[in-house]
């Protein structure tokens, strides 16, 4: 297998699914079992974890067309991203640590209530961004419910909706719309991170 075109559709699913996600946990064998085989993925104890080889197969997959109007608009919502995704990092970190880098334990009701208060300007931040996206990348809605999900599973009590890795919570799936950007627009993490910082500095001058 060389390429996406000896992928069934529902392989080609499930490999970026996998590929998005970066793992997979509590999935059934017949679920992963095909990917495996193909080798396409590997089980370490309860995870399953793409290879290199489905790495290089999601990021042909979704890659636009380089030069294209939908590269260009996908390449201004992310641009529009990334100061925005700096904003949740801090987020996740003061909800998880004290300003003195002590663990949060959730005790100071007014300083989470601060931290929600800043969630909340992020998800703000980051709604008009989507719909821009929406309108230029197919099934890029899916983020903004998702989120939405996860912000009122917060708010209802779960903490672990808010930064947990073993759930969609809102730092799983903004993850996953940072992967699916990076891959669309053919973009490597130093590039990302050199153009966060860019983006930043701009704000800042």
């Amino acid at each position: 297998m060389d390429g996406t075109d000896a992928l069934d559709e529902s392989l080609t699913e499930a490999v970026v699914d996998l590929v998005l996600r970066g793992m997979w946990r509590g999935r059934p064998e017949s679920e992963y079992r095909p990917l495996v085989d193909a080798g396409l993925a590997m089980v370490k104890g309860p995870m399953v974890l793409p290879t290199e080889r489905a790495k290089e197969t999601g990021a042909r997959i979704l890659r636009v067309g380089a030069g294209t109007g939908q590269e260009q608009q996908i390449t201004a919502a992310y641009r529009a991203f990334l100061p925005v995704n700096r904003r949740l990092r801090e987020v996740c970190t003061a909800w998880q640590c004290r300003p003195d880098g002590t663990p949060n334990d959730h005790s100071d009701l007014a300083y989470d209530a601060q931290v929600r208060e800043a969630l909340e300007d992020v998800h703000e931040a980051i709604q008009p961004v989507l719909r821009r996206l929406e309108r230029a990348l197919a099934g890029s809605g899916q983020y903004l419910t998702a989120l939405e999900e996860a912000l009122d599973r917060f708010d209802d009590g779960g903490t672990e909706w808010l930064a947990s890795p073993l759930c969609d919570s809102y730092h799983t799936v903004w993850m996953r719309l940072h992967q699916e950007l990076l891959l669309v627009l053919g973009v490597s993490r130093a590039q990302d991170e050199a153009l966060e910082e860019e983006l930043l500095a701009g704000d800042r001058g």
